[in-house]
């Protein structure tokens, strides 16, 4: 069956979220952060578009993004072929790293710019990691906040004041509102955040989640056994974390 066609934005922005397959983690220390931010910048200068947002997230990315010389299925394919590589190269894999198919939304009014522009910002918030914005390193928040280097920040200002210090006063008490809005939503409803998780497999002597993927079987079925343990855990929520896939955890007991 043929897939259905991208939704084309009529001012060229879109809200994309780039997620790692099966849920698996896509970052793995702050190296593998500044190295997506870094690619992203490449790939900036040499197509064009135009960045209002972004937020890493441990596995998966959001991007706001205005397409120019090249559309926007060009300049993710850019992104994320710039980072594999090196990332696969780094931990010594291969295959897909990012689900085939990235998702995507068309931003075609003021208002919903501006609501998407506090989701990117409050995603870390919303998914239980931070109490506040400005507690996570990885967004955009920050370059608003201070001085810019990736994202394009006057267009967003703009539209809280032609003024620039009221324009940001007014920016940082927007993206600290509280909301129920909801784009491209990828955090599952879970009885125990990751982190319980992350602690655990730390306890258990794995510093790295790369490392369980290049276990032995009896080593790593060992170990998801021990993590199954954890209270409220689920299969899925193992696999995002482990990398492992659901149909190989259920199998282990």
């Amino acid at each position: 069956m043929a897939r259905k066609l991208r939704k084309r934005s009529v001012n060229g922005i879109y809200h994309i979220m780039l997620r790692g397959i099966n849920r698996q983690v896509i970052f793995e220390d702050r190296e593998d952060r500044i190295k997506l931010l870094g690619t992203i910048g490449k790939c900036k200068a040499v197509s064009k578009f135009e960045l209002y947002a972004y937020c890493l997230m441990d596995n998966h990315v959001h991007l706001l993004i205005k397409e120019k010389e090249e559309s926007i299925s060009k300049v993710v394919q850019r992104i994320s072929t710039g980072y594999v590589l090196w990332y696969n190269d780094k931990y010594e894999r291969s295959g897909h790293l990012f689900q085939d198919r990235f998702k995507s939304e068309t931003i075609e009014y003021i208002p919903g710019f501006m609501r998407v522009l506090r989701y990117i910002h409050q995603n870390p918030v919303k998914a239980g990691m931070v109490s506040d914005i400005g507690e996570f390193q990885w967004t955009s928040f920050h370059e608003y906040s201070g001085y810019p280097t990736l994202v394009d920040t006057e267009f967003s200002l703009q539209l809280f004041s032609p003024e620039k210090n009221r324009a940001l006063e007014l920016f940082l008490e927007y993206m600290r509102a509280a909301n129920n809005d909801e784009f491209l939503e990828d955090t599952p409803k879970l009885k125990i955040p990751d982190q319980n998780v992350l602690n655990r497999l730390e306890k258990l002597g794995i510093p790295s989640r790369s490392k369980i993927q290049q276990m032995e079987k009896g080593e790593r079925d060992a170990l998801i056994l021990e993590l199954k343990k954890l209270n409220g855990v689920t299969i899925r929520q193992l696999a995002r974390v482990t990398g492992i896939s659901k149909s190989v955890i259920g199998r282990i007991h």
